[in-house]
């Protein structure tokens, strides 16, 4: 069996974290779906280490990682992150799906030239070919990391594939791109992935005939998937819990538990409808307080109030047994709270998210506010407001809270 995290809301939840927090009772980790436009950040003794492909499950000695087929690969970040972790620390406890898909470096460069184009209507995007790469995937021209092993095979293969993308580059007004460049980069990393390189799917039904447990972990969150999230400004893959089974080759009678992570509020990157959003100073105290700058980019996060519709709908998605609720202590010294529990739209009051999101306003309820939960371990020690707050949450998204985090630190939770 194998069990799931997963994001619920517009990503940048905490999932790293809770990752980390459970990956110590896990055998195998696994990564399935995103490129390195997502990024966990893990604090362990006030050391903030950031993630951007490997698994979290890194960070314990006794974790096998597994990249999988769904994920997208940059191979110069993915490098430069084994690096800085260190080769060593992860022969044979990192592996790479042979079926997982390359960013080659013109992805990129069609990534921001159609983001500029866009202008206002811009998705948003972090310009790092994640979306041209899933195209690519799509049209069934991309290339595979299993496709490393014979590069003058896929030097054929690109030479044919560079003729027509070069005539839409240039039509951009962009430089032309040669195959040499691009096979010299390709080889470069050869030598250094083919050790990491395997059938992750065989690997992961052999790890469960053996009883190895697996913990499954996605990027971004639900909000952003592709088929149920606000689309169009959503990313390029399936982020709920369907997208973990086509990601990795476990099949769904094999999923146990779904843990949904959510925040104690609501945040958002890029552009997009976001109802509960606060353009007003609140938003701003929240992001300074909760230090809502991106992993990856840097890119400051549009804050708001928590949306319970957003949320249940999530929940009803990803099939959750849990919701892992973060960073409550951010809520410290709020005097009230809000909820979004319902939405204006057309002339009446409405609880799910329609066709049309942009077009809805939120219906709030107020809470009061808590002085003090940062650093609390224990549900007892909550305030009592703070405690009223999380069986509010707990009703209207239908979905029990298991896990309470009050700092980013790894120790700094209440497990229910």
């Amino acid at each position: 069996m194998a069990d799931l995290v997963v994001g619920l809301q517009w990503g940048d939840e905490g999932k790293g974290k809770i990752v980390d927090m459970l990956a110590q009772n896990y055998d195998i980790v696994v990564r399935y779906q995103g490129g390195h436009n997502a990024g966990h950040t893990i604090v362990v003794d006030n050391r903030k280490i950031a993630l951007h492909l490997l698994p979290s499950g890194v960070l314990y000695p006794h974790c096998q990682n597994i990249i999988g087929n769904g994920v997208v690969i940059d191979l110069a970040s993915l490098s430069r992150e084994i690096a800085n972790f260190g080769k060593d620390k992860l022969t044979n406890r990192l592996f790479i799906s042979d079926r997982a898909h390359i960013i080659l470096p013109f992805h990129s460069v069609l990534d921001r030239l159609k983001e500029t184009r866009k202008k206002d209507g811009a998705i948003g995007t972090t310009g790092k070919g994640i979306g041209p790469a899933y195209a690519d995937k799509a049209s069934r021209i991309g290339v595979r990391m299993g496709e490393l092993k014979d590069l003058a095979k896929l030097q054929d293969k690109l030479t044919s594939h560079l003729e027509e993308l070069n005539i839409v580059l240039e039509a951009f007004g962009e430089n032309s791109l040669q195959i040499q460049d691009i096979m010299s980069e390709l080889s470069k990393y050869q030598e250094e992935f083919l050790p990491f390189i395997c059938d992750s799917t065989r690997f992961l039904w052999d790890a469960q005939h053996l009883g190895k447990k697996i913990l499954l972990e996605g990027a971004q969150g639900s909000m952003l998937d592709l088929d149920h999230g606000t689309y169009p400004f959503v990313t390029s893959s399936t982020t709920i819990s369907a997208g973990a089974c086509s990601g990795s080759g476990i099949n769904v009678k094999e999923i146990d538990a779904i843990i949904g992570i959510a925040k104690a509020y609501c945040t958002r990157v890029g552009n997009g409808p976001f109802p509960s959003e606060e353009s007003s100073a609140i938003g701003k105290e929240i992001q300074q307080k909760g230090g809502e700058f991106g992993t990856t980019t840097g890119r400051e996060r549009r804050c708001g109030w928590f949306d319970a519709i957003a949320m249940k709908t999530a929940c009803k998605l990803n099939g959750c047994t849990q919701v892992a609720l973060m960073k409550l202590d951010v809520l410290d010294g709020f005097e009230e709270i809000k909820v979004c529990i319902g939405y204006h739209y057309n002339g009446e009051a409405i609880d799910y998210i329609p066709y049309d999101y942009e077009n809805v306003t939120p219906i709030y309820q107020t809470f009061k506010g808590w002085d003090k939960t940062q650093g609390i371990r224990t549900y007892a020690d909550l305030p009592q407001t703070a405690k009223d707050y999380i069986n509010a949450l707990e009703q209207l998204i239908d979905t029990k809270i298991t896990i309470i985090s009050t700092s980013p630190q790894r120790l700094d939770s209440i497990l229910l």
